[in-house]
């Protein structure tokens, strides 16, 4: 019932869907400015930035986790960062959440990461027990820091 694949070119449009649906759920709706072809040039370019996998459940898209790889200097090893997991409402419970977490840790462990991160916003309290549940530890002594937009314009100048 349920499959799990790379994404291709061609799933550029229902990842970019998905990712709206995600902005939705985490009540920032207007903030998603990305475009079909930023995602094609950045997943599926030359150089590609990003990997996504998609969760199919009985051959309809329900699902997805987009990714990259970055590296920990302190250990000395590549950590699969996890950007997004997003499983759409009506398919939620059938365990597709654990087997997307599942795969993206074989495929860390497959790659020689020391680590597998990912962030959850705050409020998000069953996303946090649904970590916690598969062994996650949340770090909340590290927060994010960000700068985009104008500040980081500002701070690229010479």
């Amino acid at each position: 019932m349920l499959h799990l694949r790379p994404a291709v070119r061609d799933d550029v449009p229902l990842i970019l869907s998905l990712i709206r649906e995600l902005a939705t759920y985490e009540r920032a709706p207007d903030a998603v400015v990305a475009t079909e072809d930023g995602l094609a040039r950045d997943g599926f370019g030359a150089r590609p930035l990003f990997r996504a996998t998609i969760a199919e459940w009985d051959g309809t898209p329900v699902g997805f986790a987009l990714w990259f790889f970055a590296y920990s200097t302190w250990r000395g090893q590549p950590t699969l960062f996890l950007e997004d997991l997003f499983v759409r409402p009506e398919a939620r419970g059938r365990g597709i959440g654990k087997e997307m977490m599942r795969y993206l840790a074989r495929t860390a462990v497959e790659e020689g990461c020391g680590r597998f991160i990912w962030q959850v916003l705050d409020w998000n309290t069953p996303s946090i027990e649904f970590y916690e549940s598969l062994g996650a530890t949340v770090v909340r002594e590290w927060l994010t820091c960000r700068l985009d937009g104008e500040a980081l314009r500002a701070l690229a100048r010479p």
